[in-house]
This record gives C-alpha cells, sequence and structure tokens, in this order.
C-alpha cells in the first residue's frame, strides 16, 4: 500500500518508533546490491531516513561511489505480517550538527551508540514509502 512519506498516518509512524532493526539496501560500484542491517530514524516533517555508520563501512563507501547527486536506495523493516519500506536518495554528511542530530533520533529509538569518531549520518530524502500493518 502506497504512503505519502511526509504525511504517515499514526499506525505506520507508530511502526517505525518501535525497536525493530532494518535493512539497507544499496549498489555496489559493480552495480551489484549490498544489504546490510541497520539502525533507522524515520523523520517525516524533515522529509528524511537517518542512518549512523562508520565513514569506512561499504554501505557509505557504495552511496559515496555514487557522487554528489547521491544513490537511491531502500530502508525496509518487517515485523511478521507487518512491514515498512521508505525509498529516496541517499547522501553521507559529516556536518556536526547532522549526526549529533542523528545519534539522538538512534538514542531515542534504540540506545546511545558507543563514541565513534568516524561516525557519519546517511540521509535518506524520502520521495516513496509503503507498508502494511
Amino acid at each position: 500500500m502506497a504512503i505519502d512519506p511526509a504525511k504517515p498516518d499514526a499506525a505506520y509512524l507508530a511502526f517505525w518508533n518501535e525497536y525493530h532493526f532494518c535493512s539497507l539496501t544499496t549498489q555496489r560500484p559493480d552495480g551489484t546490491p549490498h544489504l546490510v542491517p541497520v539502525g533507522v530514524t524515520y523523520d517525516p516533517d524533515a522529509g528524511l531516513a537517518r542512518i549512523i555508520a562508520s565513514r569506512a563501512s561499504r554501505k557509505v563507501r557504495n552511496i559515496q561511489a555514487a557522487g554528489p547527486g547521491g544513490m537511491r536506495v531502500t530502508v525496509c523493516q518487517v515485523d511478521r505480517a507487518r512491514w515498512a519500506t521508505l525509498e529516496g536518495v541517499a547522501t553521507v554528511s559529516d556536518d556536526p550538527e547532522a549526526v549529533a542530530e542523528a545519534v539522538r533520533r538512534y538514542a531515542d529509538r534504540y540506545r546511545q551508540p558507543k563514541p565513534n569518531p568516524e561516525l557519519v549520518v546517511i540521509e535518506i530524502t524520502l520521495d516513496r514509502a509503503m507498508g502494511r500493518g
């Protein structure tokens, strides 16, 4: 079922606030898919999904290899028959304010992450959402 990522209904947003790990799909430079588990936070007001990651991780390097315009990616979470997917264009930021906001949101949904001087944020500008609750 298609959902406006900027205007999700209460049940969809509540699902994204529950403690569930997600999967992120990026493309390697050779075009093959790279699927990894991640923690995702969803901010419909900003039109973003955020993922904190180490700058040396494969997912970060895949997105950076796509160039300054970013890479189209998908994040998804599943809980039995419920599922939710967010899609958009991902970019990587090391801006301290952007990273701090991503860490704050991650701590609210999951737990406080360990200090990591190599931390960056993957910001996904959302243009599509779907799911079934």
